[in-house]
């Protein structure tokens, strides 16, 4: 019989549950940048563990040694890409300094001139657009020294973050194996192999994936490279190496990537004829950004991702479609290796599913 006691039992226990989930998800919430430098040391010892089982197997290194080896490649990546920034900083470091913002405002007011005058050639009554947009009292360049500022506190987090996730990311790589037998200690009997299956696969195909991600990254750099080289914009391997990296982002990515590449092409042939060279040169840097999204959108990007992680290409469209519905932008980036993880450990303990079954027949 159901008394008042065991309800308000009931209660209470439910009361209290709901206070230690709040609790925990306000700590996880006061830590959230340790759990991403976690997250983002764990993506890279599932990147580097291919490279040490080379160093081990291979080349015979001892483990540690071959840690410390994979790491240096790790750091000497980081070191290049940061330097490879350096002759840009440099070159526009003078417009971006305080005492040039009235350089800034200039070369923006040209540019918007220019625009002028080019669609009055087409009888477009562009001053009363502009009027009415009132553009230029919009832009306010004083937004300038806050903004050098903020890319200083970020540049001073960025590298304590970056120390912190490659410290974390030699013991992950170092201690693999003890987190495994640690972790086999906590594992109920009965359900330790098909943990441990899990695990082993679940970091295999991960690994594949990562790796693949790279490369996919790389083909759509080098298409990037060459359209801009051919039309001759200025810095174009940062550019087109901002615009490769915008591509980790699922179909919105180089989106944003091609709209970078048009902005930046103007601003780097500013001076030049409007009508003549920069409205024609953005023009055919945007048809070639869009001629490689499609070559990567259609091939490379459908047979990297299925190889890597055994699935269609139509059911990681889909993934990534319904997740970026449901999480925005960052559902999107982690639908695939997300998807991965629950296929595997589908596999492992429901492996008569109908639907898993379906899914995971390639895994």
């Amino acid at each position: 019989m159901i008394t008042s006691k065991i309800i308000a039992n009931g209660i209470l226990k439910a009361i209290g549950f709901l206070i230690l989930a709040a609790v925990v998800l306000y700590f996880l919430y006061l830590i959230q940048s340790v759990i991403i430098y976690l997250v983002v040391a764990l993506i890279l010892a599932l990147i580097g563990t291919p490279i040490l089982d080379f160093f081990t197997k291979r080349l015979k290194f001892k483990h540690t040694l071959a840690t410390i080896a994979t790491l240096f490649i790790f750091i000497l990546f980081i070191t290049s890409f940061i330097l490879m920034f350096i002759p840009l900083i440099s070159s526009q470091g003078e417009n971006l300094s305080l005492l040039k913002t009235a350089e800034i405002e200039k070369n923006v007011n040209q540019l918007i001139n220019q625009t002028s005058a080019f669609l009055e050639s087409y009888h477009i009554d562009s001053e009363r657009m502009l009027n009415e947009a009132k553009l230029t009292s919009k832009i306010n360049f004083n937004f300038i020294p806050n903004f050098l500022n903020l890319i200083l506190g970020t540049i001073s987090s960025f590298g304590i973050g970056l120390a912190s996730v490659l410290f974390i990311t030699f013991f992950f790589l170092k201690d693999r194996l003890l987190f495994i037998k640690g972790a086999k200690k906590l594992m109920p009997n009965s359900q330790e192999e098909k943990i441990l299956n899990s695990i082993h696969k679940i970091n295999h195909l991960l690994s594949r994936y990562f790796i693949g991600l790279l490369l996919q990254l790389f083909i759509v750099f080098i298409l990037y490279l060459i359209v801009l080289l051919i039309f001759g914009v200025p810095n174009a391997l940062i550019i087109a190496f901002l615009c490769a990296v915008l591509n980790i982002v699922p179909y919105i990515g180089p989106l944003i990537a091609s709209v970078l590449a048009a902005i930046l092409t103007m601003l780097s042939n500013l001076g030049s004829d409007f009508q003549s060279e920069i409205l024609p040169t953005t023009i055919y840097v945007l048809i070639g950004f869009w001629i490689v999204q499609i070559i990567d959108n259609n091939l490379s990007q459908p047979l990297i991702f299925s190889k890597s992680v055994s699935s269609h290409p139509l059911e990681i469209f889909l993934v990534i479609l319904i997740a970026g519905f449901l999480s925005g932008i960052l559902g999107m980036i982690i639908a695939v290796p997300l998807y991965t993880i629950l296929k595997v450990i589908g596999k492992e303990f429901f492996p008569e599913n109908t639907v898993i079954k379906l899914l995971t027949k390639n895994i």
